[in-house]
Order: structure tokens, then C-alpha cells, then sequence
């Protein structure tokens, strides 16, 4: 592993790891966002405690903290093959275990979002995007819509024959945010009562 990798991999990471969104949410809000909702350190909390500017600006900064260190480590400094994987996960983990947190990050989806811009620009996240959109649609539980996006885009990705540094990108990305969901994901998956009632209508 290069020194390129190591210093990228180490900027990633601190970038991930700085929770935006709680700072965001004390100097705005004067709330500790982790006792607000379902208490994950996150943008939609922050939109929670602080109204749409609060989370809009939150949701924006964790996109960047995965997207800039990512892009920049790829697109300027040229760093590419094997060495992409740690540099490419770093934020997510950073963000997900932040220890400036004790460990305990948020579930990472806008910087999902953010480490798949700075891959592959706007490919991946314009089709991550598109697949959440159509699983928040088609069932009711935030986290199985998270998962399935992942997983959709997985399939994208194994469509396009993307290669083995991104499929490895993606898994560990995928088991982040499984871990993070862990709790919720017991929940069974429940359609949408409109597929519902399109499934009986078709039987």
C-alpha cells in the first residue's frame, strides 16, 4: 500500500468522520440531534431539529465529506487499481465509527452517495438514486429501502461488468450499511399499499 493510499485513506476518513450534523444541529438548533427521532447522528435528524436549511446544509456536507477526498485522491492526485478500495470506503467508515462519536456514526447514506460521486462521478449515484427512489416507493421500511438500493446498484454494477476494485467498494459499502441498519432490518419488508392493491387487482 502507497503513501498516496495511506495519506488519502487517513483524509477520508477524518473527512467522514467529522459529524456535521450535530454541529450543525447544537449551533443552530441548540439540540443534541442523538436524542432526537430515532437518535442516528444524521442529516435527517438534523432536518428534525433544526427545520429544512439545518438539514439541507447537513445532508450537503455529508455528500462532500465522501466525495471530495475521494474525487481529489482519484481524479488529481491519480490513485487507481487496489489502492481505490480503502481510499474509497475510508469516509463511509469514518462517518458509520466516528470517534468522535465514541464509535457511534450515523448510518451513512448521503456519504454513500458522496463516495460513489468521487468514483464514478454522477454514474452510480444517479443510479443508487434512482433505485431508492423506487424502493421507498414500492415498500414502507426506510432501512430495506437502503439495502435494496445497495443492492440495485449491485446489480448495476455487475451489468456493466464495472470490475472487481468497485464490486469489492460496493460490498463493504453494502455491509456498513447493513451493520448500521442492523436493528431495523429485523423488520420484515412491507409493500407499498398501492403494490398491494395493484398485486390484487392483477390476480
Amino acid at each position: 500500500m502507497g503513501t498516496n493510499t495511506l495519506i488519502w485513506a487517513f483524509i477520508g476518513f477524518i473527512s467522514g468522520a467529522i459529524p456535521f450534523s450535530v454541529l450543525l444541529a447544537r449551533r443552530f438548533a441548540q439540540q443534541d440531534i442523538r436524542r432526537v427521532g430515532d437518535g442516528n447522528p444524521g442529516a435527517a435528524n438534523a432536518w428534525r431539529a433544526g427545520g429544512w436549511r439545518v438539514g439541507v446544509l447537513a445532508l450537503v456536507l455529508d455528500f462532500l465529506k465522501g466525495a471530495l477526498p475521494v474525487g481529489l485522491a482519484r481524479f488529481l492526485v491519480g490513485v487507481d487499481g487496489w489502492a481505490l478500495v480503502p481510499v474509497g470506503l475510508a469516509p463511509v467508515v469514518g462517518h458509520a465509527f466516528s470517534p468522535f462519536l465514541r464509535g457511534r456514526g450515523g448510518k451513512a447514506i448521503a456519504t454513500t452517495f458522496g463516495i460513489w460521486c468521487g468514483l464514478t462521478l454522477y454514474e452510480a449515484p444517479s443510479v443508487l438514486g434512482v433505485c431508492m427512489i423506487l424502493s421507498y416507493f414500492a415498500q414502507t421500511v426506510d432501512a430495506w429501502g437502503a439495502v435494496l438500493a445497495m443492492l440495485g446498484l449491485g446489480v448495476y454494477l455487475l451489468a456493466r461488468q464495472a470490475g472487481a476494485v468497485l464490486l469489492v467498494i460496493w460490498s463493504g459499502n453494502l455491509a456498513i450499511l447493513v451493520w448500521k441498519h442492523r436493528r431495523a432490518l429485523r423488520e420484515p419488508i412491507r409493500l407499498s399499499p398501492w403494490l398491494l392493491k395493484l398485486l390484487r387487482q392483477a390476480h
